[in-house]
């Protein structure tokens, strides 16, 4: 298991990816004052965000098409959903955000002998 997000496992045969992207924010307002350079004040933490990215071979039996369909599903019910990494460490609850695809290297039949995922979550508050 490389990861898992509540009960979907990252793992060849599903959603195997090869990069992950974190980013962290920190929010800080600015007020303006006559002769000085701006007056500013922390306000706490802002967003965070983790990008998966990675490729599908289903023909070769890295990853599958219904894998992405079921990450459709969850997006779509709205919900936050546990990340765990594959040592065991709780990330925290994330929303799924974005997914990307782009597939190429056709079979005759229409079906993409490689697709290229991104998958974007953003940590629920």
């Amino acid at each position: 298991m490389l990861m898992a997000l509540d009960m979907f496992v990252f793992e060849i045969g599903t959603l195997p990816y090869q990069q992950m992207q974190q980013a962290w924010e920190w929010r800080y307002a600015q007020a303006e004052r006559f002769g000085a350079m701006p007056a500013s004040q922390y306000l706490g933490p802002g967003a965070e965000t983790l990008n998966l990215s990675g490729a599908l071979y289903p023909g070769e039996g890295i990853g599958k098409y219904s894998a992405l369909d079921t990450i459709r599903e969850m997006a779509g019910a709205g919900d936050a959903y546990t990340l765990t990494s594959g040592a065991g460490l709780v990330l925290g609850d994330f929303f799924i955000r974005k997914l990307d695809l782009n597939q190429d290297l056709f079979f005759v039949d229409g079906v993409a002998r490689r697709a290229d995922f991104t998958l974007a979550l953003d940590r629920a508050a």
